[in-house]
């Protein structure tokens, strides 16, 4: 039978074994030794990157952008009140969805391509369904979604697909909820967050993603093991307003309106690098990584998207072109091409 004094001695044993992870985790601004083991590292270059597609047809601000799996077609909505699927490489408007509150705040391509889903200050997350295409026809519009999913108490900042059937969305009333599609009722709902909920990632294999939130930390989710988050990420010292997994899903990399982007390690919990330099004093919208994952795309409040190297921690590029806020971006599925989209009205393809 277990005595009190056993008791007292587990108990002294797991605060050494407290200390002792404290101790390797380390400092998450001073124990940083990645950018030191690239230091020798022969920098990679983006000089050739330029525009080579703008994507022109929107009417208002546009508020963020998503790829298709098929790393051709992409979706962007507008306070123009619209939902576009584009064709990134000929331009073309494949469809174009009127929507009933033009407050849209996040847009998302589902894996296999048949539905596009949104959301904003209506609080609800609308599912159309893309309608076949006739011989000739380059454009169609849905008189209504498919789907509208009801449940948040403040606006939808994000959405992602993990299939046809589930979609994970994110809100200003500090939740997340996984949401069964075809029955068109929550399955999970995640509140460990205390400020709005900006942003979310899903790992490839789709049971597992990343949140990123205003009250300036990250969490990590896994929805087979119930909804309380498996691990908390600090570090920033504002609102993180974009989480983005590395490719690998044992990393990902957040955006913040400390002006920083930061890699944080899921295996180690801990941060292993960070992206700033003191002249860039605005904040970051958006963030996302090339195929290889060396390098970390991030759009900014000063119209540029900076480039930076993710193993020595400097600024590689600067893409310029936007006359507004470069408010959202992603890279294609194949790495080909990243998409930058502003509050200019336009959106451009970068390769």
């Amino acid at each position: 039978m277990t005595t009190a004094k056993q008791i007292q001695e587990l108990r002294k044993e797991l605060n050494a074994f407290r200390d002792d992870i404290e101790d390797l985790r380390g400092d998450p601004e001073t124990n940083i030794r990645l950018a030191e083991l690239g230091a020798n590292l022969k920098p990679e270059s983006l000089a050739g990157m330029k525009t080579r597609r703008i994507l022109q047809g929107h009417f208002g601000k546009v508020y963020q952008m998503h790829w298709s799996e098929d790393s051709t077609h992409l979706v962007s909505a507008s306070q123009d009140g619209r939902l576009i699927v584009w064709n990134g490489f000929t331009t073309n408007k494949v469809h174009a969805i009127p929507l009933r509150s033009s407050w849209v705040m996040t847009c998302a391509y589902s894996p296999k391509g048949t539905l596009v889903a949104c959301g904003g200050l209506d609080n609800i997350c609308s599912i159309y369904k893309l309608s076949l295409r006739t011989p000739g026809a380059t454009m169609s519009s849905a008189d209504q979604a498919q789907v509208e999913l009801h449940k948040h108490e403040g606006y939808l900042s994000c959405c992602r697909f993990i299939s046809e059937r589930e979609i994970i969305t994110s809100s200003g009333d500090s939740t997340c909820i996984l949401w069964d599609v075809e029955k068109r009722v929550p399955k999970s709902e995640f509140r460990d967050h205390t400020g709005d909920v900006m942003s979310v990632s899903i790992a490839d294999h789709g049971n597992v993603f990343v949140s990123g939130s205003c009250d300036s930390r990250a969490m990590l989710w896994d929805i087979r093991a119930g909804t309380e988050a498996q691990k908390t990420f600090t570090g920033h010292e504002s609102d993180i307003n974009s989480v983005q997994f590395f490719p690998g899903d044992n990393l990902f990399g957040s955006g913040s309106d400390d002006s920083s982007c930061r890699l944080f390690d899921i295996r180690a919990y801990k941060q292993i690098n960070k992206y700033r330099e003191d002249k860039i004093i605005l904040g970051i919208t958006s963030v996302a990584f090339s195929h290889t994952g060396r390098f970390l795309y991030a759009g900014y409040d000063d119209m540029n998207c900076y480039a930076w190297d993710t193993i020595s921690g400097k600024k590689i590029t600067t893409l310029s072109g936007h006359e507004g806020r470069v408010s959202t971006l992603g890279v294609s599925k194949d790495g080909r091409a990243l998409c930058t989209g502003g509050w200019d009205n336009y959106l451009r393809i970068w390769a």
